[in-house]
């Protein structure tokens, strides 16, 4: 791929570069390639979700060859960091995948389910090919090649300083996201130079149930920082059950369901540790409140059951909590869903009742479904309670949509549409800055990466101001190139430019008046005979601008 040179910035250190290949100005498909003189490292390789344009990227080429990586570092199990590791074992990869146990845990299931979702999506896409004549096409990877995948992981715990080879060390931290989460230190020695290089991963919310806050790193050269929610703050968190269980009671007086769309790793057991403390800890509440709640996710339910198996990485609270007998992922009018008649029967009961399933965004799973016989009711709600990417049908929703096809059926949205964002996993614009005042030495360079072009240039600037370090925003395909002589930038081609709306918006203006002017003439022209070259320049004109008309609709289309 050819690289043009954007900018000269400040002396580098060694001969390496780090590619920005996903999680760029975008918050999914986590992937940079770290590449030495001698190795090829790569931190996460995650799957882009959202919209059409990003997802077909998961089917492109990597932008290096799989079978020259020495090793993969991944910060942890959520699909969007690790949902492409079969495909790269399936092209080629034969080094090392090393994360925490608990990550490993979580993507014995997660990459297996995430390989049935690609073969369910193929066959689906094929049976509507076969009746359009179109050639069929293969799934991203299936089964198979997500259980070779997991022979290439080799688990360690926290805070063990790993020595990969003579070069490359590497240790994780805690992060606080998700079960196993890890802050990735990396120490890299060439030239008889060691340079610390820091990876952030996805960093969690301070004081949230079940995880232990995020650690703190002491050092860095270079910092590799996400920044999902860089420019938002959450509301208090001590007053998220409050709004959740509040929006329930609401629903359940007036009959209706509530439906919560939620990640089925991470969020999920947090939404079950917070609704066991409310319906099992609060007094005085009535029996005719503690309405059935259902956990509709086969994955969530696994995920649990790894979560139990992995109580070394719970907070002090949780940890007592077990030991004193108390199962936090038990309570009286809990019910974890396992079965597809099961799940299908949820939407023929009319009872009041309270659906926690997958996916997060709406993008697959039975939540479609649930939506889908859900949304059209004025009594129902539904809840988010975490991250909507661009271009999913959570983001639409949450956005106001009024109508979305679901399954096949156009479906009106006449529930209540709620979002707490106290829930989210995510740190937001204080905790993120909280951590980086951690730092006992700031890093002297600063890339800005896993979050929307907006959030992302917010906290690069707030860096800059705050702390006085400079800051990157890389886009999709930026490489960093670091030589003795400077730090050099390329700019990277791997999204198709793509015009702003505001920009489609005053060309479809344009065009419309060119048009109508050319109609309000049109009586005129005639009357005046014409001649054929005229008439001819006319209609050329005419579909000069009906071909811009086509492909502004395109634009808007992708």
């Amino acid at each position: 791929m050819g690289y043009n040179m954007r900018k000269y910035l400040i002396k580098g250190e060694l001969d390496m570069k780090i590619q920005f290949l996903g999680a760029a100005k975008v918050v999914t498909g986590s992937n940079y390639l770290i590449t030495t003189n001698k190795y090829k490292i790569v931190l996460d390789c995650g799957m882009f979700q959202g919209s059409k344009e990003l997802e077909k990227l998961n089917f492109k080429n990597f932008e290096f060859n799989p079978s020259q990586v020495d090793f993969l570092l991944l910060s942890h199990a959520h699909i969007d960091h690790s949902g492409r590791i079969p495909k790269l074992v399936k092209e080629g990869f034969k080094g090392k995948v090393i994360t925490t146990k608990a990550t490993k845990d979580l993507c014995d299931i997660m990459l297996v389910d995430s390989a049935h979702i690609q073969e369910s999506d193929a066959k689906w896409e094929n049976e509507r090919r076969k009746r359009s004549g179109l050639p069929l096409i293969e799934p991203l990877y299936n089964s198979d090649d997500a259980k070779a995948s997991l022979n290439y992981f080799n688990p360690v715990l926290y805070d063990q300083k790993i020595k990969l080879n003579e070069e490359i060390t590497v240790r994780f931290k805690d992060a606080g996201h998700i079960l196993g989460s890890a802050i990735i230190e990396l120490w890299i020695t060439e030239n008889n130079k060691t340079v610390k290089i820091v990876f952030s991963g996805d960093l969690g919310v301070k004081n949230k149930p079940i995880l232990k806050n995020p650690e703190l790193v002491e050092e860095a050269d270079y910092l590799i920082i996400e920044s999902t929610y860089g420019n938002r703050l959450h509301e208090k968190k001590e007053e998220r059950r409050k709004q959740l269980t509040d929006i329930i009671n609401k629903t359940v007086v007036r009959g209706g369901t509530v439906i919560i769309p939620s990640f089925a790793v991470s969020r999920t057991q947090e939404l079950i540790y917070e609704l066991n403390e409310y319906y099992e800890h609060t007094e005085g509440l009535e029996n005719f409140m503690k309405v059935p709640i259902y956990i509709d996710s086969p994955m969530a339910v696994s995920a649990t059951e790894v979560y139990r198996d992995n109580s070394y990485c719970f907070d002090e609270e949780s940890k007592k909590l077990i030991l004193s007998g108390d199962d936090p992922f038990k309570f009286a009018n809990l019910y974890y869903v396992k079965r597809q008649s099961e799940s299908m029967r949820l939407n023929k009961e009319s009872f009041p009742k309270v659906i926690i399933s997958a996916s997060g965004m709406c993008t697959a799973g039975r939540v479609r479904h649930h939506l889908k016989h859900n949304l059209w009711k004025n009594e129902n709600s539904v809840v988010f309670v975490g991250y909507q990417a661009q271009g999913t049908l959570g983001r639409q929703l949450k956005e106001g949509i009024k109508k979305v096809k679901l399954l096949g059926e156009e479906i009106a949205v006449n529930a209540e549409i709620y979002s707490i964002e106290g829930f989210s996993g995510h740190a937001d614009q204080k905790d993120l800055m909280d951590w980086l005042k951690g730092f006992k030495r700031l890093p002297k360079k600063i890339f800005v990466v896993h979050g929307e072009e907006e959030s992302a240039e917010a906290f690069a600037k707030l860096i800059e101001e705050k702390l006085h370090v400079q800051t990157i925003v890389p886009a999709l395909g930026d490489e960093v190139e670091m030589k003795d002589d400077g730090l050099t930038i390329y700019a990277g081609e791997i999204l198709e430019p793509k015009k702003k709306k505001e920009n489609i918006e005053k060309e479809f203006q344009e065009v419309k008046e060119e048009f109508e002017n050319l109609v309000s003439k049109r009586d005129v022209l005639i009357n005046e005979k014409i001649l054929q070259k005229d008439y001819d320049q006319l209609k050329n004109k005419l579909l000069e601008v009906n071909q811009k008309l086509m492909d502004i609709n395109m634009i808007i289309s992708k």
